[in-house]
């Protein structure tokens, strides 16, 4: 469960609005913070458009769950919350968040499993992507750990769609929570990483510091 519930829902939620136009927003972008009350939060401008999937997500978990290979995949899929899904540009950037709640799941997960379990993710899109110059990362925002992955994608089963694909993953308190971008351009992906965040106590005015790949995961 560790691994492939998280990339399924990422995937899942993503993939098709990225072969979509966004809407179009007027005005000069101001910051928007999306607060989950698991303990984090993230900032992205307010020309991205933030996705409703409350239609759309009980199919995705019916197909996570009918694909699960035990009985913790299929709580976990049930358990996973989608904090936010946005979306900008055109061709379209997107950007998922997703949590697991270790009160719902019913098992935490500390720093030794972040390795691990954020890899499983990653690793997890070659399912949907051909991956290709992947690249790793670990660093810290005060005293969280996070793991991230940065590689080239294109989507295997719509090989015109090819994105620059970010994966950062981190273990809260009260849950666990991944970030993804698919990222049609430069700009879409410094928007992703510059996002400010707060997990738990800790605040960071980026997502993901300058410095992320100048150690090993």
């Amino acid at each position: 469960m560790k691994t492939r519930l998280f990339a399924a829902l990422l995937v899942l939620c993503a993939v098709p609005l990225a072969a979509q136009v966004p809407a179009t927003s007027a005005g000069t972008p101001v910051a928007q913070t999306h607060t989950s009350d698991l303990g984090f939060s993230y900032v992205i401008p307010s020309d991205w458009e933030v996705v409703d999937t409350k239609p759309t997500l009980p199919a995705v978990r019916q197909k996570v769950e009918n694909e699960a290979a035990s009985a913790d995949e299929r709580k976990g899929a049930a358990c996973t919350q989608v904090a936010l899904t946005a979306r900008h540009g055109d061709p379209a950037s997107v950007v998922v968040v997703v949590a697991l709640p270790f009160d719902c799941f019913g098992q935490t997960f500390t720093d030794k499993d972040l390795p691990a379990f954020a890899s499983g993710v990653a690793e997890g899109m070659k399912k949907s992507f051909d991956i290709q110059d992947p690249a790793y990362g670990a660093y810290t925002i005060g005293t969280h750990s996070l793991w991230i992955e940065r590689a080239e994608g294109t989507l295997i089963a719509h090989p015109d769609i090819k994105r620059k694909l970010e994966t950062v993953c981190s273990v809260l308190k009260k849950g666990a929570v991944c970030w993804m971008a698919l990222a049609a351009d430069d700009a879409a992906m410094q928007t992703f990483e510059r996002g400010a965040v707060t997990l738990d106590d800790d605040a960071a005015a980026a997502l993901v510091p300058s410095n992320a790949f100048q150690q090993k995961p």
